[in-house]
């Protein structure tokens, strides 16, 4: 059986924790619930210094001073094609 057919599960798997560990560490959580916000969704940066999520934007009455988009871990290392004219 050649070896890259073998699957070793329990490798994966700590693999797996290894990353979603790493990304929950590095990732900016809402001051409100707690939550990291998924791919897409924006975060918003009060006066104070407080950061909410998209949910609990809707319940605070002043008006954030800066959002931002969050990226997947990919952003930022995508490979570009250049076209060059000949």
């Amino acid at each position: 059986m050649p070896l890259l057919s073998r699957t070793h599960p329990s490798l994966e798997r700590a693999l797996l924790r290894k990353g979603v560990g790493a990304r929950n560490a590095a990732a900016r959580r809402c001051r409100d619930c707690g939550r990291a916000p998924l791919v897409g969704e924006h975060l918003y940066t009060y006066e104070n210094g407080r950061v909410a999520c998209e949910l609990c934007k809707a319940m605070r009455r002043e008006e954030p001073v800066a959002s931002e988009l969050v990226h997947g871990p990919e952003h930022g290392n995508a490979v570009r094609i250049a076209v060059r004219a000949a």
